[in-house]
Order: structure tokens, then C-alpha cells, then sequence
């Protein structure tokens, strides 16, 4: 693609970004709430939100190879922001079969939006000479502005009606999408057989790095579906969840942007264990203070805790992959990391939240992210043996 014609696609992309990440802030965080005031109990929330996540994992290969085969990238998008926008009207059922159709068709055309919306952008980016980070930042931005305004208008509205504003934002990602060029050709979502699996399967330091995102990944669960409900428990009124989102979302901003010079300067592997050190620090403060204020400023630290971790972690997984395997490297990434991660994390917070309250939900989440920490540990220590190692190689040529 031309660095002129990938310079205007900029446009319509960072539109795309901007608004889906509204649809996601405005809904999300408070469908918790909404499942709860229908008269579902967290256990059962966490189980029908699992069993999406587990069919969205699997549907994001299939989608990938639909987009490969027949260059449907735009339609895949607008396709994917659609039907979930014509569902949420039907999460207001008190029939949980009802909810579980509902929410396992959306996550089927929603959760492959994120892949296959990010390797367009990595290709338009790259061929503009600017970054990824310029673009993804647009998502936070939408999610912040989303999850404020959606506080907001619970406090005037019912939760019951929140699926129009909902409905309607996911109108304009449909229309973005429309003005995204047709033909991608140069994008590509390549999903490899299992033979392209080896080369990571057979990787230590790629299953190692697998494990500690994994269990950043499920504890992040712990926020995304439940900060609401549990910040309702401990007092927190519901206007100050919009803050409370709208600080997180806007904190990853600066962080992704940060994260890149960090990465530059203290190397990858360290700025993961970063972001473990944010995540400690975030979710041991809600754990165990149980302070609704300060629940809502600590989420200053989601920039540096999943911001650090999420660019830091795609840099990490495009170094271990081969030339020929970047593609095949993130979709295991993606899978594990956004699919698994996500589906056993909402049905494990979702239980412990049910039975021991937000103090037992973020405290195994801390040790959770802990175990995280020793991965990233090993992997620091790893690198810097390779480093001494090649230094001696290097000096022993010279000498």
C-alpha cells in the first residue's frame, strides 16, 4: 500500500478504534450490574461470560482464515460491530438460556474485531511510517470517554436502557468501518496448521512468557467484568465507576506511548515485570484498604500495569516469532492470552467474588500476578545470560 493512500486510511482507522472502544466503555464495565439487577448471581454471570469467551477463542482462527482467503478484512469489521449492536437489547432477558444465546453470538463476531482490526493497523501503520501505539491509543481514548458517559447516564437512567447508547455508538464502528478501504490484499491474517505450532510449542522461554500472561490476563478479568459489582459492595457510589473507568482507560495513554522508550532502555522482559509490579500494587490497595476513593484513583495504575504489559508483550511475542511465523506467533498469543486467559478468569473471579467478596477475589489475584512476576523473573535472567554470553563470544573474536 502506498505511504500516501495508508496516510488517509489513518482517518477512518483511528474513527474505528475510537468508536469501538465507546461501545466497549459504555457497556461492559455495567453489565455486571445490569445481569445482577436481571436476578443473575456473579457464579452464573461468570459461567454464561466463560463459555463466550471460550466460543469467541474459537471463532477468531476461523474468522482469521475467512479474512485471508476471501481479503474481507472491512467486512469482517463492520459484520463483527453489527450484530453485537442489534443484540444488546436481549441482555435485559431474566431467562439465563436467553442470555447465553445472546452473549455467545456476540462474542462470536465481536472478540475476532480485535485481531483482525489490529494486523490492518499494523500494516496501515507501518506503511504511513508512524507507530501502532498512534492508533490503538484512539480505543482507550473511546473506552475512557465511554465508560464515563455511561456512568453518568446511570445516574439519571435505569441500567435496564443502557443498551441504546450502546446500540447507537455501535452504529458509528459499523459506519467507520464502511469508510475503510476494500480491498486489503497486503493485510494479512495468516493462520498456520499445526505444523507452525512447533517452532513455539518447542520454545521454552515462548511457553514460559505464555504462562505469565496467561495469569495477567485472567486477573485483569477481575476489572474488566467485575470492578463494577465489586466497587458497588464495598459503598462505591455509581457515578464514581465512570471516574474510576474513565482514569483507567485514559492512564493507558501516556503508558503505551511510555512503555516503547521503556522497552528501548531497560529491555522487554523488564518492562513486563513493570506492569506485574503495577498490578500488585493496584489490586492489593483494593483487596485490602476497601476505600471507594481510593478504588477509584488507584486505576491511575491500569496504564502501567496493562498498558506496559500489552505493548511490552507484543514486542516480546514478534521477537521469538520466525520472519515467516509473526502472523501464526500472535494468534497463539491472542488465544491464549485474550481467549483462555479471559475464559477461566471470569469464571474463577466471578466464583471467588460470589463466595469471599472483593477481598478474596483481588487478594488471589495478587498472588496470581506474583506467580506472573517469577515468569518474567526467569525470562529477565534469561535474557541477560544470552547478553553475557554473546558479550563473550563477541570479546573472544576480538581477541
Amino acid at each position: 500500500m502506498k505511504e500516501s493512500c495508508a496516510k488517509k486510511t489513518l482517518i477512518p482507522l483511528r474513527g474505528y478504534y475510537l468508536f469501538n472502544g465507546m461501545t466497549g466503555g459504555i457497556f461492559n464495565p455495567y453489565l455486571s450490574l445490569l445481569l445482577v439487577h436481571n436476578g443473575f448471581t456473579s457464579t452464573e454471570i461468570g459461567l454464561v461470560i466463560a463459555t463466550a469467551t471460550l466460543v469467541g477463542m474459537i471463532a477468531q482462527p476461523l474468522w482469521g482464515q475467512l479474512v485471508d482467503r476471501f481479503e474481507i478484512t472491512r467486512s469482517a469489521l463492520w459484520l463483527g460491530a453489527l450484530v453485537p449492536a442489534m443484540l444488546v437489547i436481549f441482555y435485559n432477558t431474566t431467562w439465563i438460556w436467553v442470555l447465553f444465546i445472546v452473549t455467545v453470538t456476540s462474542s462470536f463476531f465481536s472478540n475476532p474485531q480485535t485481531p483482525i482490526a489490529d494486523a490492518y493497523a499494523i500494516t496501515i501503520t507501518r506503511a504511513s511510517d508512524t507507530s501502532y501505539s498512534t492508533v490503538r491509543i484512539f480505543g482507550s481514548l473511546g473506552y475512557a470517554t465511554g465508560a464515563y458517559l455511561a456512568g453518568q447516564f446511570l445516574t439519571r437512567f435505569t441500567v435496564s436502557i443502557l443498551w441504546l447508547p450502546r446500540a447507537v455508538i455501535g452504529l458509528f464502528t459499523v459506519l467507520t468501518a464502511l469508510f475503510l478501504p476494500r480491498f486489503t490484499s497486503s493485510v494479512r491474517f495468516k493462520r498456520a496448521g499445526l505444523s507452525g505450532w512447533h517452532p513455539f510449542l518447542s520454545n521454552r522461554r515462548f511457553l514460559l512468557f505464555l504462562t505469565g500472561g496467561f495469569f495477567l490476563s485472567a486477573i485483569l478479568t477481575a476489572y474488566d467484568t467485575y470492578f463494577a459489582l465489586a466497587f458497588r459492595e464495598i459503598g462505591g457510589p455509581l457515578n464514581w465507576t465512570g471516574v474510576a473507568f474513565m482514569i483507567a482507560s485514559l492512564s493507558n495513554i501516556p503508558a503505551m506511548l511510555l512503555a516503547t522508550r521503556l522497552i528501548a532502555k531497560f529491555g522487554k522482559e523488564k518492562t513486563l515485570l513493570l506492569a506485574v509490579l503495577a498490578y500488585c500494587t493496584r489490586f492489593a490497595v483494593m483487596a485490602w484498604l476497601k476505600i471507594p476513593i481510593l478504588d477509584v484513583f488507584i486505576q491511575i495504575l491500569h496504564g502501567a500495569s496493562f498498558g506496559f504489559f500489552y505493548i511490552a508483550a507484543v514486542d516480546y511475542v514478534s521477537y521469538l516469532s520466525p520472519p515467516d511465523l509473526q502472523a501464526t506467533g500472535q494468534s497463539l498469543f491472542g488465544m491464549v492470552c485474550g481467549g483462555l486467559a479471559v475464559m477461566v478468569g471470569n469464571f474463577t473471579n466471578g466464583v471467588l467474588l460470589h463466595r469471599g467478596g472483593p477481598s478474596l477475589m483481588y487478594g488471589t489475584d495478587v498472588f496470581a500476578a506474583v506467580l506472573a512476576g517469577i515468569c518474567f523473573a526467569l525470562l529477565a535472567l534469561s535474557a541477560t545470560h544470552t547478553i553475557q554470553h554473546a558479550n563473550e563470544v563477541e570479546d573472544s573474536v576480538h581477541s
